[in-house]
């Protein structure tokens, strides 16, 4: 099998789009002849017509919008509504677990985009980490299927809520009224998912769809429902980190002797690696979606609607992993030329170090739900008044008795010489020195960490709107408006962490409880992965067997209680804790007033249409925050240091307030009957994440030798404010075919960078900053602090802080200095301008069936990140060109698409794990092809077939240079296979 090189391409991500849509009402090519005025009428549906309406939409409206149907949607066997989304122009997506999960418009990431359903704000809650305290919506709760359509509006409008730079994305349910009759669609289909190792081969996906209408269509009422299950495994290599230096000093530096090869020179930049790791994840997902709507038209000028959204997604998931830390010391190292010099050997030798393992079980659970009303009154000829409001909440739990993260570790302590190896678009290849063969005796219990996330929002919003129609000749309409959004947030969550990694049990004492396995295989479609030098060898364990055990000898005297403040719910710190010690609110409340004039004329006998809108808006802003305290530094082991926190936190709470004008200008001219131009000015907002606006100061507990990190928020931070030019020029040139250019620019204000503070947080003494250990460094004549600790136990059992019976050095007041804490605050420092183009060609071979969509994006910005330097820098994530090429076939009946999804490199942000928050992470280019077969077997039956990731793509994360992998991943190839009945 030909091996995948992590390297840059021709383009990236994929494209694809879900199997069975239950609004995709037509679906093959339907003639309907004898319409009113006796003339042949030819109505286009199937893949055709989905994009014919699309294309109108986009030429009938001012200002930039693009759009996707309902059989646009049902196409692709997309497990979610991102990968339906990707294949818009400017539309890239984030992929989790190998999913489709947020997405970047035009360069601007997650939080920049605001997602509406029903043009109503929807909430977001998460607890994994990267999405926790982000306004960032998942896609990953809900699925293509019974989605009507979706809207994307990339110029501002006065009349849309605000929270969108990058776009505001509609996502639209049916209105039954909107297609009078009966409809009755039911569809099944199986999932295969190659990536798996332990999971089903086959798992079901089923959804159905009924609407109908009542008493000479007046009344109304649809019931979709959609349930989806997926096994899917992810196996993944990773670097934790590198350390960036720019001399041979201190901890981390390279020896200048002759076990360096081509070693770094003076100025110049290297990075070290901190640990190597593979980890080998399952997954087991539930997504259930379901829609109601009841409509009812009393009179002819009141239509009131009742709607009911429900998405729910369960995850269940496992992993094993292996790794190995570098303690820096004893190196024998090559190097690539500088200025930014790169490792491509880097080994280390050491004395009976661990060989560390891990396993887990865990699972989450988010559920959406959204109730909304909307009456529509047309008052009279010209003024129609609209009332809406909805109430939504979105919730995020662990679903585990282990909470929503979880790890237990193991070791043997037989590593004696570590090795990586790091070659350009490269898995890093782990080889160890064991001193003694791999065996199940040798192995010990060691620390773990419980997590128990929760998240929630719940979002009341209240709009009184109004248009007003005119009888003259410039003005048409005036859209206004009162719109009032309250939206409650809050992330709370525990850890409970037990940094015993040098272990708690003896050996021997859980070895029945080992499996023995190999990573031999996993990373087979991976440059590197077939390495023969590779570590392969590990155990896997049933993670409550073994804490079942560890538990009984703890009990009995035959392993370490290890003393935490936390012990977590079940008393002994192998489990989550239901006390939360971190806690964050935050409600904001927004009050909006706008008025949109709706303009058309003739310049040169040519139609022009012309919008101009205004809106207000004041927000106000309080957050709380439960900030714990600490109360010492406990050294625990090597390099292990612990900072601990007091049990009794308190609440904090810092308000902010903000008002903002946002107009809007939209211009469009019909240069001929086929040729559009438009011009759009507009000024828009996004709102900061929580994480940065929260109370208070968080420290992280694992604090290093030379100190520790943490982080605060700052609630009187300022929304990003963008003023937006777009210019576009569109030739339709036939009835279902066009091919447009635009151009964009947005000037961006406020937003968050973040400046570093060194700050002695609660002042707590560090006890490798004092006597004790420099005494223990010329006893041992070593810089190596696991050295150093393990002569503080043997030879000072008596200091003062010193527990030799439980392994703890403490910091002393008086004897050891103050540890630094380098914090991170936001602060609104930073302005960037952004630009880009966008191109689309959309082609129907005429009566052929054959058609062609191509669309690429490209941006640019007046900022980056700067590899040469060691500082904190401002940089914007996500920006980075786009493209999608799809070829399909549509006729008789059959459907056929392939498309190709191309995302260039981006820089993701800056931090990376245990090293802090400098460094930059950059995702190296990804390109997916997928293909889908629909055939219409007669009126009423449909088959298909879908497959994602034909070429089995992989992933790629990489530091200041490519060789410096952080991250890399195999996805695998999903088919369905499938049917759907219609009535």
């Amino acid at each position: 099998m030909k091996k995948q090189v992590f390297r840059k391409s021709p383009l990236a991500a994929a494209v694809s789009l879900v199997l069975s849509s239950g609004f995709a009402y037509a679906a093959d090519d339907q003639i309907n002849t004898g319409s009113a005025d006796g003339m042949e009428e030819v109505v286009v549906t199937g893949i055709r017509g989905s994009l014919k309406r699309s294309m109108d939409l986009k030429r009938d409206t001012d200002g930039v919008v693009e759009a996707i149907t309902a059989e646009d949607i049902g196409d692709f066997s997309d497990s979610n509504l991102a990968e339906s989304l990707q294949r818009i122009t400017g539309v890239s997506i984030d992929r989790q677990r190998g999913e489709g999960s947020r997405v970047t418009v035009r360069g601007f990431g997650p939080d920049f985009n605001l997602v509406l359903l029903n043009g109503r704000q929807m909430p977001t809650s998460s607890t994994l980490e990267e999405n926790r305290l982000g306004r960032s919506f998942d896609f990953a709760n809900l699925s293509s299927d019974n989605i009507a359509a979706v809207e994307v509006y990339k110029s501002g409008q006065a009349n849309v809520p605000t929270g969108g730079i990058g776009s505001t994305i509609n996502v639209k349910t049916t209105r039954p009224l909107e297609a009078p009759g009966m409809i009755a669609t039911v569809s099944a289909n199986g999932l295969r998912d190659e990536s798996t190792e332990d999971g089903r081969s086959v798992t079901p996906e089923i959804s159905a769809l009924f609407s109908n209408t009542f008493a000479e269509d007046t009344i109304g009422i649809a019931l979709s429902v959609s349930h989806q299950e997926r096994d899917n495994g992810v196996d993944t290599a990773s670097v934790n980190g590198w350390r960036t230096i720019t001399d041979a000093g201190g901890w981390g530096g390279i020896p200048e002797d002759a076990n360096q090869v081509n070693r770094p020179g003076a100025g110049e930049i290297y990075s070290v690696p901190q640990a190597i790791g593979y980890e080998f994840n399952e997954y087991e997902q539930v997504r259930t979606n379901g829609q109601m709507t009841v409509q009812w038209r009393p009179q002819e000028s009141v239509i009131a609607t009742l709607d009911y959204t429900y998405a729910d997604l369960e995850l269940e998931h496992r992993y094993n992993n292996l790794s190995a830390w570098f303690n820096f010391g004893g190196q024998t190292t090559a190097w690539t030329d500088g200025p930014v010099a790169s490792a491509t050997r880097y080994s280390e030798a050491s004395t009976s170090a661990d060989y560390a393992m891990g396993a887990a079980q865990d699972a989450i659970r988010n559920t959406l739900q959204s109730t909304g009303l909307n009456v529509m009154w047309d008052v009279s000829d010209n003024l129609t008044l609209t009332l809406d409001y909805h109430d939504s909440s979105s919730d995020s739990e662990p679903n585990s008795p282990f909470g929503d993260t979880a790890l237990l570790g193991m070791a043997s302590f037989t590593r004696d010489v570590t090795t990586g190896y790091f070659e350009d678009g490269s898995i890093p290849v782990l080889e160890l020195g064991l001193s003694a063969p791999l065996a199940a005796d040798d192995m010990i219990v060691t620390g773990s960490v419980f997590t128990n996330n929760v998240a929630y929002m719940d979002i009341e919003q209240l709009e009184l709107s109004g248009d007003y129609e005119f009888d003259t000749d410039f003005i048409d309409s005036i859209d206004f408006g009162i719109q009032l959004t309250d939206v409650d947030y809050r992330s709370a969550g525990s850890v409970v962490q037990r940094d015993a990694w040098g272990g708690v049990t003896q050996p021997g004492a859980i070895s029945d409880l080992l499996t023995p396995a190999s990573a031999a295989g996993a990373f087979d479609e991976v440059s590197g992965g077939n390495d023969p030098r590779l570590q392969t060898q590990y155990f896997t364990w049933d993670m409550a067997s073994v804490i079942a055990r560890t538990e009984a000898l703890m009990a009995s005297g035959d392993a370490t209680t290890f003393q935490i403040p936390d012990m977590g719910d079940c008393g002994t710190g192998l489990c989550p804790s239901s006390n939360y010690s971190s806690d964050r609110r935050t409600e904001e409340q927004s009050d909006a007033i706008y008025v949109q004039v709706n303009m058309s004329t003739e310049v040169a006998d040519r139609p022009v249409d012309i919008r101009l809108g205004v809106r207000y808006e004041q927000t106000d802003v309080s957050s709380q925050a439960l900030s714990p305290a600490y109360t010492r530094i406990d050294w625990v082991g090597g390099n292990e240091f612990t900072a601990v926190r007091d049990p009794v936190s308190q609440f904090s709470e810092l308000d902010g307030d903000y008002n903002a004008v946002l107009p809007n200008l939209d211009i469009k001219v019909d240069i001929t009957d086929e040729l559009v131009g438009r011009a759009s000015f507009s000024k828009t907002l996004t709102r900061p994440k929580f994480d940065d606006i929260q109370g208070g100061q968080t420290l992280d507990s694992l604090v290093r030798v030379n100190g520790g990190t943490g982080s605060r928020g700052n609630p009187a931070l300022k929304p990003f404010e963008s003023v937006n030019i777009d210019l576009s020029l569109e030739y339709y040139y036939a009835n279902d075919s066009y091919v447009a250019v635009g151009y964009f620019h947005k000037d961006v204000e406020n937003f968050i960078g973040t400046s570093s503070l060194v700050e002695n947080a609660f002042n707590l003494p560090h006890p490798a900053f004092g006597s004790l250990y420099e005494e223990a460094a010329t006893a041992t004549g070593s810089n190596e602090s696991g050295a150093i600790y393990s002569w503080i136990l043997a030879n000072r059992p008596d200091a003062d802080g010193v527990d030799a019976i439980n392994n703890i050095i403490t910091g002393i007041a008086g004897r050891d200095s103050v540890s630094p804490f380098n914090l991170t605050v936001p602060v609104n420092i930073e302005e960037a301008s952004v630009d880009g183009w966008e191109f689309v060609i959309q082609h129907n071979f005429g009566d052929t069936g054959f058609g062609v969509i191509a669309n690429a994006t490209l941006v640019d910005a007046d900022v980056g990140y700067d590899n040469l330097s060691l500082a904190q820098q401002f940089v914007l994530s996500g920006l980075s060109d786009s493209a999608n090429l799809i070829a399909f076939y549509d006729k008789n009946g059959l459907g056929v698409r392939l498309a190709y999804n191309w995302r260039d490199s981006f820089l993701s942000g800056t931090g990376q794990r245990n090293v802090g928050a400098g460094p930059p992470t950059y995702v190296d280019e990804y390109r997916q092809l997928d293909l889908s077969v629909t055939y219409w077997y007669n009126d009423n039956l449909q088959f298909s077939f879908g497959a994602l990731n034909l070429t089995n793509e992989t992933t790629y994360v990489y530091g200041r240079d490519e060789r410096q992998t952080l991250f890399a991943s195999q996805l695998g190839t999903r088919y369905t296979l499938g049917l759907r009945y219609k009535l």
